[in-house]
């Protein structure tokens, strides 16, 4: 923990200027491929008059990522054009709080559709599992509007635990990412636990549930068969792997935040571009694994892509088969 004497360390310029680029090629796809989604989502309304409970979550979850791409870039972007801090420092506290709070609903969103996929997934008719299922029916609009809400109630204690560090003659910086009270450090403790940890057990749990009744699946599936044919799995395959994607995804993630946080709060090194990146990384690809998610939209964006590279003769190498190649069954089968 600092102490109130020291001076948070700061990033080299360089690496900050390296990473205020990076975040806004990670931004620019990040809102690309959500917008993408919210397009086809909104298609999907107008074709069907309604939403599904997870077309529901994933659009929500889809603001949620195209929010936070916007809010942490101009956050960044202050950092690095306002030097002489001529703008006030509850701009960027205000800036750091929403940041934090968009953190918060894009994980608990992410372990919301994962558990929701769980419970959907599950072939047994477990009673617990279907009253869940119930609820989420009933509810998820509810859920998505919540969970925003509570995260930004929980970050607003923020505002009160960063201390401004900056000095425009040492380090020529204006944002406010440090505390030097044990207050201070437990309350980011809390705010980890209750952001990254508690969803990362859920959305674990959930991906063991997953792979179990995957198993089951298949077991059930080649005993039918009995053993002499490979078991064909329906289109619920892609959700599969979809969600399986996503774990991996977020468990790389959470590594990663809770590291970048350790080193902030423990060593005292400003390092809050390093954990808004890989956060903006983050939020990038799995924000791809969920357009690969659902067939129509993965196959709206290859369409979309080579479209794209259509344009340009030099391009066309690139580009990629909308449609698997049918594979003729060799003689016996």
């Amino acid at each position: 923990m600092l102490k109130a004497n020291e001076r948070a360390v700061m990033l080299p310029h360089e690496v900050r200027l390296a990473i205020w680029v990076m975040m806004g090629f990670t931004a620019i796809l990040t809102i690309l491929f959500n917008l993408f989604i919210l397009l086809m989502s909104l298609h999907s309304y107008r074709h069907n008059g309604h939403w599904m409970p997870c077309e529901t979550i994933i659009t929500a979850l889809s603001l949620a990522n195209g929010a936070y791409q916007l809010v942490s870039y101009s956050w960044v972007t202050l950092e690095e054009v306002d030097r002489m801090c001529y703008l006030d420092r509850e701009i960027f506290s205000f800036l750091l709080v929403t940041v934090f709070s968009l953190k918060f609903t894009i994980i608990w969103i992410t372990a919301f559709l994962t558990f929701f996929y769980s419970t959907k997934l599950v072939i047994e008719p477990i009673h617990c599992y279907t009253k869940i299922q119930e609820a989420f029916l009933k509810h998820a609009g509810t859920v998505v509007v919540v969970i925003p809400i509570c995260g930004f109630g929980i970050c607003m204690p923020l505002l009160t635990v960063f201390d401004a560090t900056n000095s425009t003659v040492s380090n020529n910086y204006c944002s406010t990412v440090t505390t030097d009270s044990h207050t201070g450090g437990i309350y980011l403790g809390c705010y980890l636990l209750i952001s990254d940890i508690a969803p990362g057990l859920l959305i674990l749990k959930s991906s063991i549930s997953i792979t179990v009744h995957l198993v089951i699946h298949l077991r059930h599936m080649k005993a039918s068969n009995n053993g002499f044919h490979v078991p064909k799995l329906s289109s619920e395959m892609r959700v599969v792997r979809m969600t399986l994607i996503l774990v991996v995804v977020f468990l790389c993630f959470l590594f990663m935040d809770l590291f970048t946080n350790y080193v902030t709060v423990v060593h005292g090194e400003n390092i809050m571009e390093i954990t808004m990146f890989f956060t903006s990384l983050y939020i990038a690809i799995s924000s791809l694994v969920l357009i690969y998610g659902k067939k129509s939209f993965w196959k709206g964006l290859l369409h979309q892509y080579n479209v794209f590279l259509d344009e340009f003769l030099c391009l066309r190498c690139l580009k990629v088969p909308e449609t698997k190649a049918k594979v003729n069954p060799g003689p016996g089968h």
